[in-house]
C-alpha cells in the first residue's frame, strides 16, 4: 500500500519540479512527479518529460506551449457557443472535438498504428496522430484544464476517456475523434480486441488515475521496443516507469528477462533478487527463481 507524503513534503516537491530542458532533467521530473500523490501530478507535463527522456537534441518548450495553446483555444470556443446555448456535456463534448479534431487535425493513426511514435507524446503532437492513449491524454489535458470532469477507463487493449456533468456521462473514443460509444458499440469493440467470447465487465468502466494512464502509455512504448529487440531502450523505458511508479515492483521482472537477453546476467541477477522479495505471489516468486537458477550458473 502507497503512503502518500505529509503536506509539507509535497509542497516541496512541487518547487522541485523544474522545467526541463535535457533527458536528464526530464527523468528527474518524472521521480520528483512520482513522488507526488497521483492528483497532484502534472499529466501533460509528465508526459512530455517521459517524452523528452528518449528524444536528446529535441526543445520541449514548443511542446508545453501548444498544450497551452490547445487550452486557450477550447475556453475561447466554449466562450463563443456559451453565447448561444447553455453549458451541456454536449457542448462540452463538442468543443473539445472542434479544436483537437477539426481545428487541430489530430486523429488516430490507423496506418501505421505500431510506429513507436505512437506511443511518444511529443512525436504525437509533431505529426497530430497517435495511439487511443495517447490521444485520451489530451482530451484529458484540456478537459481539466477548464474544471471539466473528465477521465480516463480501465477498459482493455483501447484507452477510452468519460466525461460527466450533472450526473450526465459519455463515454468518448479519442482514438476515432471524439465518438461517442454505447453499450453495443464498447461490446463490439472488446470483441475485436479480446475475441469473440469476450464480454463486457463492470471494471472496465473504473476510472484511472494519471500514474496509470502514464504507465500505460510506457507499457506501449515497451511493447514495441522489445517486438523490435531493442532490449536496450525498453530496459529505459522500464526506469522511467519504476521513477514514475515507484511501488510498482512487477516492473522488475520485465527488466531481469531483458538484462538476460542482452547477455548482462549480474544485472538480471540483482533485478530478480529484488523482484522475489517485493512480489506477494508464491506462484511469481517460483518462477522467478527458475529463471534465477538458471542464469546463476552463468553469471557473467
Amino acid at each position: 500500500m502507497s503512503i502518500e507524503p505529509p503536506d509539507d513534503i509535497i509542497d516541496d516537491l512541487n518547487e522541485d519540479l523544474h522545467r526541463f530542458e535535457t533527458p536528464d532533467e526530464a527523468l528527474q521530473y518524472v521521480r520528483d512527479a512520482g513522488r507526488l500523490p497521483d492528483a497532484e501530478m502534472d499529466l501533460g507535463e509528465t508526459a512530455i518529460a517521459l517524452a523528452l527522456v528518449f528524444l536528446p537534441g529535441v526543445r520541449p518548450e514548443r511542446f508545453h506551449n501548444h498544450l497551452k495553446k490547445l487550452a486557450n483555444h477550447v475556453a475561447d470556443e466554449f466562450a463563443v457557443r456559451r453565447k448561444q446555448a447553455e453549458d451541456t456535456l454536449a457542448l462540452r463534448v463538442a468543443v473539445l472535438k472542434k479544436i483537437i479534431h477539426e481545428a487541430h487535425g489530430y486523429k488516430g493513426d490507423t496506418e501505421t498504428y505500431d510506429d513507436i511514435q505512437n506511443a511518444n507524446i511529443i512525436r504525437v503532437i509533431d505529426r497530430r496522430k497517435g495511439l487511443p492513449i495517447a490521444l485520451g491524454i489530451i482530451y484529458i489535458v484540456l478537459a481539466r484544464s477548464q474544471g471539466w470532469n473528465i477521465e480516463g477507463l480501465n477498459f482493455p487493449g483501447h484507452f477510452l476517456v468519460r466525461m460527466e456533468k450533472d450526473g450526465e456521462r459519455i463515454i468518448l473514443d479519442p482514438f476515432r475523434e471524439g465518438r461517442e460509444m454505447n453499450a453495443a458499440e464498447l461490446r463490439q469493440l472488446l470483441k475485436s480486441i479480446a475475441g469473440k467470447g469476450a464480454e463486457l465487465s463492470h471494471n472496465f468502466y473504473d476510472p484511472v488515475g494519471n500514474r496509470d494512464i502514464l504507465v500505460r502509455l510506457q507499457n506501449n512504448l515497451k511493447k514495441r521496443l522489445i517486438e523490435g529487440e531493442d532490449y536496450a531502450q525498453a530496459i529505459v523505458v522500464i526506469e522511467a516507469m519504476e521513477a514514475l511508479a515507484p511501488d510498482e515492483y512487477r516492473t522488475l521482472f520485465d527488466k531481469a528477462v531483458l538484462y538476460a537477453k542482452l547477455g548482462q546476467n549480474p544485472q538480471a541477477i540483482t533485478a530478480f533478487e529484488q523482484y522475489i522479495a517485493r512480489t506477494p505471489s508464491p506462484s511469481e516468486k517460483h518462477q522467478a527463481r527458475m529463471l534465477l537458477q538458471q542464469i546463476s550458473h552463468n553469471p557473467e
